[in-house]
């Protein structure tokens, strides 16, 4: 399958970078910039690439028949948006039951412009006591992959900034949808 999915990269025009998560068994991952659909299918392409078994939450609309059986097979975790519900326990949950995790999220929590970032990922790495891995997709430059691991320092202000800095200089596939 990894040899398929990296010949699907090479004819689209596409580079994974090499650089994979090593000695790196739970982690929440974030990727941005996150402005088209076109972000879940390169980035499931890509995580297979890397051997990553990574779970993803999505809206629950989206789990219906045959859908949602396709979802939670590449790892989808359905979620209700429209309910108040404390996701982030259930996330931890999902921590504390798996030897290894890896749970994507996209930050700005919509692929259109938000400059006010969902900080869900930061508490549920702060409280699983997890790394973040900082991940992109640049369309400008047909690239992608893990860019750095990052430790929440506890100020999440500083530490949401610098993940926003790191991330600024990829566009997405709509680029005025972009971080900054």
């Amino acid at each position: 399958m990894k040899l398929l999915i990296r010949f699907i990269f090479w004819l689209i025009g596409w580079k994974i970078d090499p650089n994979a998560p090593t000695d790196i068994k739970k982690c929440v991952i974030v990727v941005g910039p996150h402005t088209s659909n076109w972000d879940f299918v390169l980035g499931k392409m890509a995580f297979m690439t890397y051997g990553v078994k990574a779970k993803f939450l999505i809206k629950k609309e989206l789990f219906f028949f045959p859908l949602g059986l396709i979802l939670k097979a590449m790892g989808g975790i359905p979620v209700d948006r429209k309910k108040t519900n404390n996701l982030t326990e259930a996330a931890l949950d999902y921590f504390k039951q798996n030897e290894t995790m890896y749970m994507v999220f996209s930050p700005e929590g919509t692929r259109s412009y938000n400059p006010n970032w969902k900080k869900g990922f930061y508490y549920i790495a702060q409280k699983a006591q997890v790394p973040i891995y900082i991940c992109y997709i640049d369309f400008s430059t047909k690239t992608g992959g893990f860019h750095s691991l990052y430790y929440p320092s506890g100020n999440v202000v500083d530490d949401i900034n610098h993940i926003k800095e790191v991330l600024k200089q990829y566009k997405g596939r709509f680029p005025e949808k972009g971080i900054y």
